[in-house]
């Protein structure tokens, strides 16, 4: 089962072998990322790297803690990012942007964002807040806590680049307010994907992908 793949990995990766600035993977993390696999195929594995400049063409703007290279399907993460509150949140954020790259909804924002330059901020906004309502709907479906964006940020997060292809540093940086990301974040976790259609971007391409 694809869900007991990725705990094992998960802990795998946390063991004393695999490097000795890492420890255990809070279950939080683990309950997103086997929430995410159970619900959608086709999603990334999750791998620790000691810089994330190291990998996928990232550079010094990319973020520092978690990132996801669709040239490879791999979610790379810090050793040390999951010492934080934020960690399955942000790791439910980048499994959102993996979900709409895998089931074909980047490629309809991207068809769109090539042929409406003018309106790229706009297409890009709605692109995040689906995002972050696909994280809110992960979080439910992990079972965790309804969780207000605004008690874990002061600003507003996931505002450099964090997902794209190789280069990652060339990779989308899109701010909405921190009010936005906490609000589409609040609506997923209601349960309804439905619900995550923003803008001209439907949810019709993940209820489709849904398992």
């Amino acid at each position: 089962m694809k869900a007991v793949w990725i705990t094992a990995a998960l802990a795998l990766l946390a063991s004393p072998g695999a490097g000795r600035d890492l420890m255990p993977i809070p279950p939080d993390a683990v309950a997103v990322m086997n929430a995410a696999h159970r619900l959608f195929a086709d999603l990334p594995s999750p791998q620790v790297v000691a810089r994330m400049t190291d990998v996928c063409g990232a550079d010094r703007g990319v973020n520092d803690q978690v990132a996801f290279c669709a040239s490879n399907n791999v979610i790379y993460y810090r050793a040390d990012s999951f010492y934080q509150d934020h960690e399955a949140y942000e790791l439910a954020h980048v499994l959102g942007h993996a979900i709409q790259v895998r089931h074909g909804v980047a490629d309809v924002a991207l068809r769109e964002i090539r042929r409406r330059r003018d309106e790229e901020d706009k297409l890009r906004g709605w692109v995040t807040r689906q995002v972050e309502c696909i994280a809110g709907y992960l979080f439910l479906q992990a079972n965790l806590p309804k969780t207000d964006l605004h008690h874990l940020y002061d600003a507003e997060p996931m505002t450099g680049s964090h997902w794209g292809r190789d280069p990652l540093s060339v990779g989308p940086k899109v701010s909405i307010g921190l009010d936005a990301r906490a609000e589409w974040f609040a609506i997923g976790q209601e349960g309804d994907l439905n619900a995550c259609a923003v803008g001209e971007f439907g949810a019709d391409l993940l209820l489709k992908a849904l398992r």
